[in-house]
């Protein structure tokens, strides 16, 4: 899921991993098939990020869908901390 958000919607992994914490850090799951492993990534996604909208309808509207608010920035939610965006990730050339 956190992959998901930070591609589809540009955003961090640690605000991706905040959405997710807030969201289900309060459940349990249990091994497959668990509900979760019921839908893709993708619907999780766009639960976190917008709500209940119609991610998969090409007609939707989506100039309305609405971000919804990020957890605190004091919540226990922030589990890890957004990469300084000074860091790249270092690519080694192939010769």
């Amino acid at each position: 899921m956190a992959m998901e958000m930070q591609t589809l919607f540009g955003i961090s992994k640690a605000e991706a991993v905040a959405r997710i914490n807030e969201a289900y850090g309060h459940m349990s799951f249990k091994s497959y098939p668990d509900i979760i492993c019921h839908e893709d990534p993708e619907h999780w996604a766009y639960g976190l990020y917008y709500g209940n909208v119609r991610y998969w309808d090409s007609d939707a509207d989506r100039s309305t869908w609405q971000v919804r608010k990020i957890p605190p920035k004091d919540s226990p939610s922030w589990t890890i901390k957004d990469q300084d965006p000074a860091v790249k990730e270092c690519k080694r050339e192939i010769v």
